[in-house]
């Protein structure tokens, strides 16, 4: 299959450090490749991948003062809409958020991974693009948010797990790992840390404003005392972090469609204890893999009850369920799905409508009222 993957302008595929659908992007065309598919990766920066590659931005924007402005985006899609034009694939999977936008001119099926939130205004945008471009949710949780979009399925992210270092033996800290945000609660794992008198490392992306801003005034204040800022960790040190731990932190205040870092985290032998938001009881089994809290105040009690689960059942687990195996045997599913739905319709709007003489004698009497009323 001839297959164009656009990714968002952020980040490079893979990122450096911080960008969880990059690496999903990644891959993703890592598989798809080594499965013979052609395919083709539209993104920002330079090309770090097996596939070909059309750039839309010689450096991604996140690097020119303005990460998330709404021109960037749209610039991004629009280059990558003639991109597209050039390549003529049989298929195009989207996973940037204005890229969609420039479905409705194309003769392929178009497939949108859906990566944030699925808001009143996001559940909007995607039922307006109906029926050009099918959805696919990253968890059920995340599909629940809007169930009547024109959704084609459910695909967990996927990693690949021999790539990440499995440690049985853990160091006594705890660790936050993701982005500078109060939805992230990075300040709840302060008080879980203090409460349980353990060590935390902070390592988090914190490069805009907003981030900037929050980690000044309710983070950097409360540094000291057994909670030590790492700042962003790139790959390396991000698996390293992960695989020492005693466990990982996801104090969550938002409904995450999917946490990556958690099974990242758990790939490394490590637990996770997070609060029962979004995607979090799809990932986390309860007393094998880590333990799931409703309230903030439950965390504490659950870290200590950390050192009963056995780093091998968090690894195993990852592996019969989180992988880019299967990962991309379920786009592979939906790409078939899709292309087969898109060529159904194709051949109905190009079926030739009945003649008047084959039609019902009601049928060709409101015909020829049509007519005469034209004709009129």
């Amino acid at each position: 299959m001839r297959i164009a993957i656009v990714a968002p302008p952020w980040f490079e595929v893979p990122p450096r450090a911080y960008g969880g659908i990059e690496s999903v992007c990644y891959e993703l065309v890592r598989g798809l490749v080594a499965r013979g598919h052609d395919v083709t990766l539209i993104g920002a920066g330079r090309n770090h991948s097996d596939a070909r590659f059309i750039a839309t931005y010689a450096v991604p924007p996140s690097g020119l003062g303005e990460p998330g402005a709404t021109i960037h985006e749209l610039i991004h899609a629009a280059k990558a809409a003639r991109a597209i034009e050039t390549i003529e694939p049989d298929l195009v999977h989207d996973h940037s958020v204005a890229g969609p936008l420039g479905s409705r001119r194309r003769p392929w099926p178009t497939v949108v991974t859906v990566h944030g939130p699925v808001g009143v205004n996001e559940a909007e945008l995607y039922r307006s693009l109906a029926p050009e471009v099918s959805l696919v949710a990253l968890s059920r949780s995340q599909r629940g948010q809007a169930p009547n979009l024109r959704w084609a399925g459910v695909v967990h992210n996927g990693i690949r797990v021999s790539e990440y270092p499995f440690v049985d033996r853990k160091d006594q800290y705890l660790l936050f790992l993701g982005r500078m945000s109060p939805d992230k609660g990075p300040d709840l794992a302060i008080d879980v840390a203090r409460t349980v008198g353990l060590p935390l490392v902070i390592a988090a992306k914190c490069t805009e404003p907003e981030e900037r801003a929050y980690f000044e005034e309710e983070i950097r204040p409360r540094l000291g005392s057994g909670v030590d800022w790492f700042g962003e960790a790139d790959g390396n040190e991000k698996k390293r972090l992960l695989a020492g731990a005693r466990c990982l932190l996801s104090p969550l205040r938002w409904d995450e469609p999917f946490g990556l870092v958690l099974i990242e985290a758990m790939a490394c032998g490590t637990p996770v204890v997070a609060l029962r938001r979004g995607s979090v009881p799809e990932i986390v089994v309860e007393g094998v893999t880590g333990f799931i809290r409703d309230r903030p105040h439950e965390l504490p009690e659950a870290v200590w009850r950390t050192g009963t689960i056995d780093p091998l059942a968090c690894r195993t687990h990852v592996e019969r369920h989180f992988t880019v195996d299967h990962m991309v045997n379920r786009y592979e599913r939906i790409y078939s799905q899709v292309r087969a739905q898109a060529y159904g319709e194709a051949m109905a709007r190009s079926r030739p409508q009945p003649s008047l003489r084959s039609q019902s004698p009601v049928a060709r009497r409101l015909g020829k009222q049509e007519t005469s009323r034209g004709s009129a």
